[in-house]
């Protein structure tokens, strides 16, 4: 199937989804404090996935000129707030991908989605096979998956989504900011100092070089681990330096985003990872992917699937309890899009 029907695809399970009832919560959970709970992936393996709420609320974004190691790209601040929903307690581990990526069953999307595209669906697809080992020597079992585009992460919350029949995105770039935060304002979720980093995180000075199994640090407030270090997590956003300043912002906004488009560059990922020092690793730190994460890729052209430089990006995802305005309006618009995503 072709990249760009897979893209208006995974759109379009969106706008089906998003336009029927949401799944009604406990009586008591009127104010958008929603149960954990753990996800199972339909299958002979019956891989499971523990999801974390995430209250609804506000918080500011990026960080102050004052904050060390800052960059100019996070800034100025802005007061944005973001509605409730679940996060991944781990980054997606190759457990979970592996369904994904080593299944062969013939997934397809409801009939009425396929209806809402024309008819141009009718199959979920999955990477090609890369050129070397996709775990590039960091293991597998209980590792986060690694290396892998920002389109692939987008293709397994598709395929993800119509396996379970909830709705599984990446989360905004407000989203993950507000859930690594989880209520503090200092430039790491446990204060300013990072002399702590390594009770919460794997990175440069303690990683000896390599990912390592998920949950093994402590977690942030909200019960989120690794949410700092180990891989760096894709956002839904696409990336632009002066994001925050020329964005129109209005006081305390709506989860505010730059969803996906057809260019393949550069999307956002947060959090640092194994290979990073202290700087990256502040709950405020942005990065933005480049094409230099594949110049190691051989294939002619070069796959949109792999990054075959980028061994410290994964993913985490969330699902919303109830999708807002904004965000379903951007979905409206992109799901008419019809241009390849390429290299």
């Amino acid at each position: 199937m072709r990249p760009y029907l897979a893209i208006a695809a995974f759109l379009g399970l969106f706008m089906l989804t998003l336009t029927l009832p949401a799944e009604p919560l406990p009586a008591d959970d009127t104010k958008g404090n929603q149960p954990a709970y753990t996800e199972t992936i339909p299958g002979p393996n019956m891989v499971k996935f523990d999801m974390v709420p995430i209250p609804g609320g506000s918080f500011t974004m990026g960080s102050p000129p004052t904050e060390p190691g800052r960059n100019d790209d996070e800034g100025p601040q802005r007061e944005v707030k973001v509605k409730p929903f679940w996060m991944g307690k781990y980054e997606v581990t190759w457990d979970e991908f592996d369904e994904y990526f080593k299944s062969e069953d013939a997934v397809k999307p409801p009939p009425a989605l396929v209806e809402s595209l024309g008819g141009s669906a009718d199959a979920i697809t999955r990477p090609t096979p890369p050129y070397a080992d996709e775990t590039f020597g960091h293991g597998r079992e209980k590792h986060p998956v690694l290396c892998i585009s920002h389109f692939t992460a987008m293709e397994y919350c598709r395929w993800l989504s119509i396996k379970t029949g909830k709705v599984y995105r990446l989360p905004t770039e407000a989203e993950w900011e507000y859930a690594c935060r989880a209520g503090t304002k200092t430039a790491y979720f446990f204060g300013d100092d990072p002399k702590q980093l390594a009770e919460y995180a794997w990175y440069a000075a303690n990683s000896e070089e390599l990912t390592k199994e998920v949950g093994q640090k402590k977690p942030n407030p909200w019960g989120l681990y690794d949410i700092l270090g180990n891989v760096s997590e894709w956002c839904l956003d696409h990336y632009a330096k002066d994001d925050y300043a020329a964005r129109p912002y209005s006081p305390f906004a709506f989860n505010v985003s730059r969803l996906p488009t057809e260019k393949r560059f550069s999307d956002v990922c947060r959090g640092g990872s194994w290979a990073d020092d202290p700087p990256r690793l502040r709950s405020a730190a942005r990065r933005g992917s480049e094409r230099s994460w594949l110049k190691r890729d051989p294939q002619r052209p070069q796959s949109i699937w792999w990054l075959t430089d980028a061994d410290f990006v994964g993913f985490r995802i969330v699902r919303a309890v109830e999708e807002d305005p904004e965000i379903k309006k951007h979905l409206r618009v992109n799901i008419t899009r019809q241009t390849p995503y390429g290299p």
